[in-house]
């Protein structure tokens, strides 16, 4: 102990052992102590010594403390001793420690950041740097260790916990990949430092902040794991807790780090849209009516939030995933604060800038997004519409470049995929819509287009160029704006102007770079006839066009006036290329044959491809939005950088053709054009016939089903037929044997005529008469009969089931009917036949002895009369059947017609499929003939091809064109929809 003292404490007698001695006594002492309080003594005099002596520290002690991490994990304090002493070895910050005693109370800092940090030798720093990677490597060399660490974060002790969180930061710092490689195998490392942002202590969190940003860059496996271990939610939550906007270095914090965890991650940027964490974004960019006085740290946040909307909809993401994003900021109200934003008063330039920015990005390629937009009115008297606002700003060469950059973004975006924008500017340009009390965009920008200073007339010619592009109507309308020079002078046209000031060059004395406006009036003129031979004829009508780009093409000009030369190239080759020769003297021949005259071929390329091979070219086309340092290196456009790389290649091939090859391509062109309308009319045709036969074979295969079911029912009408006929048979029997019953009755009632003979003689009529009736009921049952009969040999023809099986039903019901009465008669007929024989038995009686005894003779009277009264009402039954019977031949009548209805259609439709099959043979005749005609035409073309790979010409086969066919026309019809 007393060594220790003398280490720490006073000065002892005798001669000072240097730091390198001290430091290796230190580290025998840890690695011999068997008491934990010596070696705490011995870690604390350590970490004192190691930011004086972190060379020696770090090469002798790294070990120990090691050992110590995992040996005395049950002391906090040792523990966090050993950490602070590897977190000082390892960090290259250059940082005011305090003086530390043993009873010394560990101070706190507010903030997880270390501000007011002087700033170091640079040589100093550069060595420190090295050391702190070399320390780092050493200590990672076993992945063990930075495993360690993860599992001394799991302690909620205070002392352990912050120094853990600070080394695992600097490792990070220092040498991140291999950091994060172990980590990411870890088992549960990454949830484990999830876990720091739910910390009470706002130190730990905030540190956790600065290390999940480490932990988080350009890992886009890391940066899943954290997101889906909800950060976002986490992160959203504090940026709240701390006042959005108006928060400190927490809020950035929180922000750098979501940025790291969207940017290029379009899992995480799909994650972060479908957990509708966009629209939590809106509150964050409410400003109020006073804007001034912004703190330093509102701008910085309110900057970063803006970034992080940008990071959702940057261009570089999928478009599909881009055009979500846009969707869900308009549904959400964020659009529409973002430009309340836009048209404030007071909002500092930089964020106002940053503004602009982050809308044009948000409404670029958006139809619905950008309409909002140009609604969109700036809160002045009267009021002007904002793009109207933006671009007086834009062509104002006192605002500041920045700005005048981002609202030339802004109006690229706007005018973005938007044919319907484009109109609308335009339409700003013509006479008939020109609103003298009012400024238009279209004044703006022939206003910056002519002016003095060069950056606006750069600025206005490609946000001009941009309102042309791929649009071929609106090239075509701007050729109808007139500009009036001066007084007394007449009219003269845009693009007549914009020659004119093309070749008075540098005459006119111009605020800014000589070459700018130039080169932006022929990136305009470039943008404006290509793909449009009639702006192309207007162009050479003027006959000083030509002689001047010829004269600037053919000078040896300085290395500045090299990239004119080249754009004076490409706009002479696309007069070339785009020519349809409708001007005599500058004919697509003629203007080649004067640039192999006054320039040369090999020349002329030369010089054209001067545009690519220059500087700027190359960064310009990296992304859309232009970002220059400088104004003077404000040359080229991104989308004319597509433009160039389109045409450079197609303008070469059309110089170096001769006329004969011309003539013989365009020869060959039109047999091939013809060929294919041919082929393509034989295969419209042969797809009209494919769609007329799947429609045959569909209606076919309808009928078919339909058959089916016909067959189905006229089984079932059959059977349902044939039960008829059996109960009409049981019926028949039934009835033939009432008949008898009767008769034999009739035979009974003579006998008893004998007694009474007047009586019975009536009562015989009466029979008769019900005889002849009953006779006439089975002649109609037997008509009944012939009608099953029939019914069931044209029930084999019919396809009508419904009516037949409806019909069949009644006349089943009626027969029932029938059965069930003339079963009561039998039985009635059967009494009346008893008591028949009754009275036959009584007269035989009578006749053997005439003494008949009154009573008698009064009791036969009764029985005769109510045998009459049966035979009435025998009679009354009679009629009723009649009646039926007859109701019954009326319904026979309806079903002949309907019988005879289903047998005229079913004819028809056996007329129509044998018609349905004629038409498929025939059809199938003219496709044979077809394919008889194409493989004699591919054989024509077949030939064609050869002479043209004979000529050298480049073709292309017929599948890839095909190919081709189905992409384009998907870009279309998308063009068509946004």
């Amino acid at each position: 102990m007393n060594f220790l003292r003398g280490v720490i404490g006073g000065q002892p007698a005798g001669p000072q052992p240097s730091g390198a001695e001290t430091i290796q006594k230190l580290c025998d002492r840890v690695a011999s102590s068997t008491l934990l309080e010596d070696r705490r003594d011995a870690v604390r005099a350590l970490k004192s010594l190691s930011k004086k002596y972190r060379m020696e520290v770090g090469t002798q002690a790294m070990d120990h403390l090691v050992h110590i991490l995992q040996t005395d994990r049950s002391d906090s304090e040792i523990l966090g001793y050993a950490l602070d002493t590897l977190y000082n070895i390892i960090c290259n910050d250059e940082e005011e420690e305090q003086d530390e005693s043993e009873d010394a109370v560990t101070p706190i800092p507010l903030s997880g950041k270390h501000k007011n940090v002087p700033v170091p030798d640079e040589n100093a720093q550069k060595q420190a740097d090295d050391l702190g990677a070399q320390f780092t490597e050493k200590f990672i060399q076993d992945s063990e260790n930075v495993t360690l660490l993860l599992t001394l974060l799991e302690e909620f002790d205070f002392h352990v916990r912050w120094p853990g969180v600070k080394l695992l930061t600097a490792l990070l710092k220092n040498q991140c990949v291999q950091v994060q490689g172990v980590i990411l195998v870890s088992p549960m490392g990454v949830s484990r430092l999830m876990d720091l942002l739910a910390d009470s202590r706002e130190v730990i969190r905030n540190d956790g902040l600065l290390l999940l940003q480490q932990l988080t860059k350009s890992n886009a496996a890391i940066q899943k794991i954290v997101a889906f271990e909800n950060a976002f939610e986490r992160l959203l939550d504090i940026i709240t807790e701390e006042g959005s906007s108006d928060g400190g270095i927490v809020v950035e914090d929180c922000l750098l780090l979501l940025v790291n965890l969207l940017k290029n991650n379009s899992s995480n940027q799909n994650f972060f849209k479908e957990g509708s964490y966009i629209q939590r974004m809106k509150p964050w960019f409410e400003v109020g009516d006073d804007n001034s006085g912004w703190s330093a740290q509102k701008v910085t946040n309110l900057h970063l939030m803006l970034q992080l909307v940008r990071v959702m909809v940057s261009p570089v993401n999928s478009p599909g995933a881009t055009a979500s994003c846009q969707k869900s900021m308009y549904q959400c109200g964020l659009l529409q604060q973002l430009c309340t934003i836009l048209m404030a008063t007071g909002v500092p330039a930089d964020i106002l800038t940053e503004t602009i920015n982050t809308v044009s990005e948000v409404i670029r390629g958006s139809q619905i997004n950008q309409d909002y937009f140009a609604s969109v009115n700036a809160p002045s008297n009267p009021p002007r519409p904002a793009i109207v606002v933006l671009l007086m700003s834009m062509v104002n060469e006192r605002q500041p470049f920045v700005l005048r950059c981002a609202v030339l973004y802004c109006f690229q975006c706007f005018l973005y995929k938007n044919q319907k924008g484009q109109g609308e500017i335009v339409a700003t340009l013509l006479p008939s819509t020109i609103d003298a009390n009012s400024i238009s965009a279209g004044q703006l920008l022939c206003g910056g287009l002519f002016s003095a200073d060069s950056l606006s007339n750069w600025c206005a010619a490609v946000a001009l160029a941009h309102a042309l592009q791929d649009n071929l109507t609106q090239k075509e309308q701007l050729l109808r704006v007139q500009l009036a020079t001066s007084l007394g002078k007449p009219p003269v046209s845009l693009l007549q102007q914009c020659t004119n000031i093309l070749s008075q060059g540098d005459k006119i004395n111009r605020r800014g770079s000589k070459v700018q406006t130039r080169v932006g009036l022929l990136m305009l003129l470039c943008t404006w006839i290509s793909n449009c031979p009639i702006a192309v004829t207007h162009f050479l009508h003027n006959q000083e066009n030509v002689p001047f780009l010829t004269g600037q093409i053919s000078e040896n000009l300085g290395e500045d006036e090299r990239l004119v030369q080249g754009l004076c190239a490409l706009l002479l080759g696309i007069c070339i290329y785009y020519n349809d020769n409708s001007l005599e003297n500058y004919t697509k021949e003629k203007l080649k044959q004067l640039i192999e005259k006054r320039i040369g071929k090999e020349n002329f390329v030369e010089k054209l491809g001067f545009i690519t091979k220059h500087e700027l070219y190359s960064r310009a086309a990296q992304k859309p939005q232009p970002v220059f340092p400088s104004p003077e290196q404000m040359l080229f456009d991104h989308e004319f950088t597509k433009l160039v790389k389109e045409l450079e290649g197609v303008i070469t091939k059309a110089v170096h053709k001769s006329s004969e090859e011309e003539k013989k391509e365009e020869e060959v062109k039109k047999t091939l054009e013809q060929h294919d309308s041919i082929v393509t009319q034989y295969k419209e045709l042969i797809r009209e016939q494919d769609t007329q036969l799947q429609e045959l074979k569909e209606q076919v295969s309808s009928m078919s089903c339909q058959n089916e079911q016909m067959q189905v029912t006229l089984t079932q009408q059959l059977s349902q037929i044939q039960q008829h006929k059996d109960q009409y048979n049981i019926l028949k029997l039934k009835l033939g044997k009432d008949n008898q019953s009767q008769a034999s009755i009739q035979g009974d009632g003579s006998q008893v005529n004998g007694l009474q003979t007047e009586e019975l003689s009536q009562l015989r009529a009466e029979v008769d008469e019900l005889r002849k009736q009953q006779t006439l009921l089975q002649t109609q049952l037997a008509d009944k009969d012939t009608l099953i009969n029939t019914l069931r040999s044209e029930g084999a023809q019919t396809a009508e089931d419904t009516a037949g099986g409806s019909d069949n039903t009644e006349l089943l019901e009626e027969l029932e009917a029938l059965r069930t009465r003339v079963q009561s008669q039998s039985a009635e007929i059967g009494q009346l036949q008893t008591e028949r024989q009754e009275l036959l038995r009584r007269a035989e009686a009578g006749s053997s002895s005439e003494a008949v005894p009154s009573s008698e003779g009064a009791a036969d009277a009764a029985k005769v009369a109510e045998l009459e009264s049966r035979l009435a009402a025998q009679t009354s039954e009679t009629d009723r059947l009649k009646e039926e019977a007859r109701s019954l031949s009326e319904g026979r009548g309806a079903l002949e017609q309907q019988l005879a209805s289903a047998n005229s259609t079913v004819a028809i439709l056996q007329t129509e499929k044998a018609k349905l099959q004629t038409e498929v043979q025939e059809s199938k005749k003219e496709q044979d003939d077809l394919l008889m005609l194409l493989a004699d035409q591919d054989q024509k073309i077949h030939s064609l091809k050869q002479r043209l790979k004979d000529l050298g010409q480049t073709v292309e086969d017929e599948d890839d064109l095909d190919a081709r066919d189905p992409t384009d026309d998907d870009d279309e019809e998308e063009d068509d929809e946004e």
